[in-house]
């Protein structure tokens, strides 16, 4: 079984979301969605179907990478999220709280040997047609 097949996202606390979301969008043209991060979407090679990384600043005061204490965590995109938490749980990897359906993927949560929340997403591809999709910064 495939386990992480690429990077889905890079999430990180800042002090001023707005400023940092501005600086990046204006010293380096990463273009963001309103008040959330930007997606970069692409294609699979040898494939039309698209994928997307997302990159989102959050405010410190974000409880969404509780229970870890970093400010940063990583989203790797998954094959079979389902039957990977399965396996995980046997290999005595924390798991933390219950997988999450969405109509862009399925998504859980593990941690690290050092305490880093990591979150796991098995994405809809057929649900990115090109076009860049929110993250959802509401915690």
């Amino acid at each position: 079984m495939k386990r992480v097949t690429g990077i889905g996202g890079v999430f990180f606390k800042a002090e001023n979301p707005e400023q940092i979301r501005n600086w990046y969008a204006t010293h380096l043209g990463i273009v963001m969605q309103g008040d959330h991060g930007a997606v970069f979407t692409w294609g699979k090679e040898g494939s039309d179907v698209p994928g997307s990384t997302a990159w989102c600043p959050f405010k410190n005061s974000t409880g969404y990478f509780k229970p870890s204490g970093k400010d940063f965590m990583f989203n790797y995109r998954v094959e079979n999220l389902e039957a990977l938490l399965i396996s995980l749980r046997e290999e005595g990897v924390v798991v933390v709280g219950e997988m999450e359906v969405y109509d862009y993927g399925k998504f859980a949560w593990i941690m690290d040997p050092e305490g880093n929340k990591i979150e796991l997403w098995e994405p809809l591809d057929d649900s990115f047609s090109g076009t860049n999709t929110v993250v959802n910064q509401s915690s």
